[in-house]
């Protein structure tokens, strides 16, 4: 399979030894930030002719695109949990979305790589959507906080910013909430992370954030200076597009505070999607099968994108298949610190595909997502070849994906070899998985309808 698309990237190979002697100037900061239901092509950097996104482009331009990455999930709390903890969802127990009141939630004997970090000396910080417990659970003392799963600092939402991205009035700060806020969301928590990296973290330390912007997550609310970079569009694709631009201006001050602090050539930046997207809302896959929700590629292949100023060579572009769980492995190795030896680790380190070296994974690449259709319920890719499974694994699709990257062949019958070694590994994939993670949480709750539901989330 082909690795990459341009060659010539070099990689300090120093830089991903793993060595207690390594000093700690070696390590780098880290961000880690997220768009919310953003599709593989909702920005110019992937393709879209209308939507301006120039600091995702400058981003881009400054490392290496993904054209291949996914999400761990379909829809939204599966994925943050597997970046956070290398683990696929119904392994780390964070099988659904949360909402209402629900059992799930990211347990606390799950290991979120901030634990590792502080441990390593780092400071830590989460800004922008959480997701990670269910309503009733959230800001609630009974329950595992973003604090303890390792941030020092944080400033979240348990969902999606409400009443919208407009004036939102539903964030906490270090378990204290924080009242109605003036703004829209993205820039509120670019400006919360802002001033962390400016005046509240310890600058003694290396630091490790998360920046998980609300955009464009529905209900959405666009600021009329971003929509009125649409003029010739709909009502809700300026609202949509500009909702896109909204979210990328915040990316960018971001990265002009980093340049202001001269933080930006030792700070590691991936921006990445926690699923596809909403194509009602105006959302766009980019060509790819279904959307949000869905374990074809719309639903989770998602706009990936690294910078390292000095290790990655810039404006490349690389088609090797990544994964959300892999961040998890892929900051450890950065920071020169190991990977937790007492549980399973789906995630594998990326770095070496920058070079073009092959990804050697123990786990596939997995998907179950429990508010699929029912036709795409679950799904694992090997290779260039992925495997699309019903919800009671008896009907099965084949396809190259590498090829046929709009899923259009279905080639189960027409290679019948390489659709029982696929089917074998997706269902031995599975029962390895289910057999960790707390099956007592999903094994007798019924799927919500898909059809004249309302899902908000």
């Amino acid at each position: 399979m082909k690795k990459m698309t341009l060659a010539g990237i070099v990689l300090c190979a120093c830089h991903f030894i793993s060595s207690a002697a390594q000093p700690a100037t070696s390590q780098p900061n880290i961000i880690v930030v997220m768009a919310d239901d953003m599709g593989w092509g909702d920005s110019a950097t992937y393709g879209h002719k209308t939507i301006k996104s120039p600091n995702l482009d400058k981003l881009a331009s400054q490392g290496v695109k993904f054209t291949q990455g996914y999400s761990a999930a379909g829809v939204c709390s599966p994925s943050r949990s597997a970046i956070l903890t290398g683990r696929t969802p119904y392994r780390n127990g964070v099988w659904r979305h949360l909402s209402g009141n629900h059992s799930a939630h990211l347990r606390s004997s799950e290991i979120a790589y901030p634990k590792l970090f502080k441990a390593a000396g780092y400071t830590t910080g989460h800004f922008g959507k959480w997701h990670l417990l269910s309503r009733q659970q959230f800001h609630n003392a009974e329950y595992p906080q973003p604090n303890d799963h390792g941030f020092d600092y944080w400033f979240a939402t348990q969902n999606n910013a409400s009443p919208s991205h407009k004036n939102p009035d539903n964030f906490i700060r270090n378990n204290k909430a924080v009242g109605e806020l003036k703004g829209y969301s993205a820039p509120l928590v670019a400006d919360e992370a802002i001033k962390w990296i400016e005046q509240g973290r310890d600058k003694s330390k290396r630091f490790i954030m998360s920046v998980w912007f609300h955009e464009p997550h529905k209900p959405i609310a666009t600021d009329i200076k971003f929509s009125e970079l649409y003029p010739n569009e709909s009502a809700k694709n300026k609202k949509y597009f500009g909702n896109i631009s909204q979210m990328d201006f915040a990316l960018g001050e971001l990265m002009k505070t980093l340049d202001k602090e001269g933080l930006r050539d030792n700070t590691l930046i991936i921006f990445t999607s926690d699923n596809g997207p909403v194509k009602s809302e105006g959302g766009t896959t980019g060509g790819l099968r279904g959307g949000k929700r869905a374990d074809f590629e719309g639903g989770i292949r998602v706009p990936f994108i690294v910078r390292w100023p000095g290790h990655i060579k810039a404006g490349t572009e690389s088609d090797t298949p990544i994964i959300g769980s892999d961040i998890f492995t892929t900051v450890l190795a950065a920071a020169s610190i190991n990977t937790p030896k007492d549980r399973t680790i789906d995630g594998v380190n990326f770095l070496p595909a920058l070079e073009g070296k092959e990804l050697k994974r123990t786990t596939p690449l997995f998907w179950r997502t429990h508010v699929s259709s029912a036709e795409d319920r679950v799904a694992v890719r090997v290779g260039d070849w992925k495997i699309v499974a019903n919800d009671t694994l008896t009907k099965f699709m084949l396809f190259d994906v590498q090829k046929d990257w709009q899923e259009k062949n279905d080639l189960a019958k027409a290679m019948p070899e390489k659709f029982e070694v696929m089917k074998a590994k997706l269902i031995a994939t599975w029962e390895n998985i289910k057999k960790e993670g707390p099956n007592e949480w999903w094994e007798n709750e019924k799927n919500p309808p898909m059809k004249g539901a309302t899902l908000n989330y």
